[in-house]
C-alpha cells in the first residue's frame, strides 16, 4: 500500500494544504511532504493523529478497495451454446445479473431461436449487428434487420427467431438469464 499517496489524496480531498495539515497535527510541513512522497514512514500514533485530522478511520484507510472493471474484452465473456435452439449467448459484462441490466451478445444460427420467456416485469432492448430476426411478442411478430434496434416491455410471452441467422446485442432489465 502506498501510504504517502493515499494521505496526499485525503488531504487534497479535504481541501487542505500541507502547511494546514501540519498545523493541525503539530507536525512540520517538511515532514508531511516527506510522508506524501514516501521518503519517511509515520509511527502508528502519528498516522492516527493525521487520519483524525483528515476525518478518516484507520480501518477504512487500510481497507483495500478493488478497482471496478470498466472495460471488458472477449477474454472476460462467458459463453453458452445451445445446440437445440441453434444459438450462442455471450454475457459481455461478467456478473451483470447482479446489476439492473444485463447486456448479452446473442448469435442465432439460421433457424435458431431463444426459449420463449414468460411474461415478467422489466424491459428488453436489442440492436441487430448482422442478419435479420423476428421478435415474437404475445401473438404479434415484428421484424428487425442489421442496423435496427428494438425495445419492449416484457409483460407478454416473448422470444426471438431468425430464419437466416443474426447477431444481436440484447439488454434485459432486470436481468432474466
Amino acid at each position: 500500500m502506498d501510504i504517502g499517496t493515499k494521505l496526499k489524496e485525503l488531504r487534497v480531498l479535504k481541501g487542505l494544504t500541507q502547511e494546514e495539515l501540519a498545523d493541525r497535527t503539530e507536525l512540520s510541513k517538511g515532514f508531511i511532504s516527506q510522508l506524501e512522497r514516501n521518503l519517511t514512514s509515520p509511527s502508528i500514533q502519528t498516522l492516527m493523529d493525521i487520519l483524525q485530522c483528515l476525518g478518516e478511520d484507520i480501518g477504512e484507510f487500510f481497507r483495500q478497495s478493488q478497482e471496478e472493471q470498466i472495460v471488458f474484452g472477449k477474454n472476460d465473456y462467458f459463453e453458452k451454446y445451445d445446440p437445440e435452439l441453434s444459438n450462442t449467448i455471450q454475457w459481455i459484462i461478467p456478473n451483470a445479473q447482479k446489476n439492473t441490466m444485463e447486456p448479452i451478445l446473442l448469435t442465432l444460427k439460421a433457424g435458431g431461436s431463444t426459449y420463449p420467456d414468460t411474461p415478467h416485469e422489466g424491459e428488453e432492448f436489442g440492436y441487430v449487428l448482422s442478419g435479420t430476426l423476428s421478435i415474437h411478442l404475445g401473438s404479434k411478430v415484428y421484424r428487425a434487420k442489421k442496423g435496427e434496434s428494438f425495445y419492449y416491455t416484457a409483460d407478454k410471452q416473448h422470444y426471438l427467431t431468425s430464419k437466416t441467422g443474426a447477431v444481436v446485442i440484447w439488454v434485459s432489465s432486470p436481468p432474466s438469464f
